[in-house]
């Protein structure tokens, strides 16, 4: 298949969607969970989290199109400025998957997806017991995508907790060793398998990758 511009323009709007979603391989999946001014729990699944820089501790995420829809997710953080981000253990991803649906703002996704809300040295947001790898965040600035009215929401790292057995002594974490679920597209989940580590790259230091 080669499809050009033109050609994806002209795509069922479904299948384009599908499409374009997918063509960027396996994202991580994570829960962001929020605390309305009520006192209610929210939680959602999103795809996009990327990482923005270490020193500071910087993450981001993209929010589709604040208008008519409701993102209660988004309107959470802009009151309370704090969230966190769970990531989704490959046992619970249809509980997961259907915190995607538009429930009422009254309605919790923990109670609704029987997911179960923790809360950790009395952060303001609450967590997902059930994920293994679970960040607290507080809210640092938001940017507009004007391309497709989109926003990037940027936060600092305020703490996080994971199974310390995951975590190497150089500080890199083993995904595979706490079921770290991944996405395809919109709704197909992926399980996540270490193949290979390998050093830093020095350009003294390149393999004999043969001719």
């Amino acid at each position: 298949m080669h499809l050009s511009r033109a050609q994806i323009h002209e795509l069922d709007s479904r299948k384009r969607a599908n499409i374009i979603n997918s063509i960027t391989g396996i994202k991580p999946a994570n829960l962001i969970g929020t605390r309305s001014d009520q006192g209610i729990s929210n939680l959602a699944i999103f795809s996009s989290l990327v990482h923005l820089g270490s020193n500071p501790a910087l993450l981001g995420f993209i929010l589709r199109p604040v208008g008519e829809v409701p993102r209660h997710t988004y309107e959470n953080i802009k009151k309370s400025s704090y969230y966190t981000i769970n990531q989704v253990p490959t046992d619970v991803i249809e509980k997961a998957h259907y915190t995607s649906a538009k429930l009422d703002q009254k309605v919790s996704e923990f109670s609704a997806c029987h997911l179960t809300e923790e809360t950790i040295d009395e952060f303001p947001a609450p967590f997902v017991k059930e994920s293994q790898l679970k960040i607290g965040m507080k809210f640092e600035k938001e940017m507009p995508i004007p391309l497709n009215n989109t926003i990037l929401v940027i936060g600092s790292v305020e703490q996080v907790s994971i199974d310390q057995n995951a975590v190497a002594d150089n500080g890199y974490i083993d995904l595979e060793s706490i079921q770290t679920a991944g996405i395809s597209g919109l709704n197909t989940y992926y399980s996540v398998s270490k193949l290979e580590s390998y050093p830093y790259a020095r350009p003294t230091e390149l393999p004999d990758f043969g001719t």
